[in-house]
């Protein structure tokens, strides 16, 4: 039986578990649009990055394994979208449709609302990619435009759905 996940900071012994989850949405998916998986080692940097700019970089626990990950990150590196982030949420293969996703963005939300950010953006890779487009409507995110074939991965081209939410402790 699994337990309810739990939501804490990403710690170091985490990220042999996050490249691997990460990994298997390079090599697998459409949600993302990198296609060699980064090193652990890469992960690590990225996190240290994030989290140097005051981010929050958060895992979900279940049973003692990290089952997913989420993170915001700066929307664009110009001045005046210093107040809008991006969201990113990663679930290991397996552990969709459980809630975890859901835990993992409500938290990340949360954390957000404390800082400066007004804006949270999601950029979906995969016009068809429900889950992660209605686990975003739930939590109040508004669809606010799609844009076409912008990747080619994976044999095919592929949309992007942008979504939309106001953090509300701004």
């Amino acid at each position: 039986m699994t337990s309810s996940p739990l939501i804490r900071d990403a710690a170091p012994a985490d990220f042999d578990a996050i490249a691997g989850i990460y990994a298997h949405y390079v090599l697998n998916a459409l949600a993302t649009f990198e296609e060699v998986p980064p090193s652990v080692d890469e992960m690590r940097a990225r996190h240290a990055a994030i989290t140097a700019l005051g981010l929050p970089y958060i895992v979900a626990e279940v049973d003692g394994a990290v089952a997913g990950y989420a993170y915001a990150s700066t929307y664009r590196p110009r001045s005046a979208y210093r107040h809008t982030i991006e969201d990113s949420v990663y679930l290991a293969d397996g552990f969709g449709a459980r809630g975890i996703g859901y835990a993992l963005l409500t938290s990340l939300i949360e954390r957000c609302e404390r800082g400066p950010w007004r804006q949270m953006i999601a950029v979906i890779g995969n016009s068809g990619n429900a889950g992660s487009i209605a686990l975003h409507a739930k939590l109040g995110f508004e669809h606010v435009g799609v844009l076409r074939e912008v990747g080619f991965k994976h044999g095919r081209w592929v949309d992007t759905v942008l979504m939309q939410r106001a953090l509300l402790g701004t």
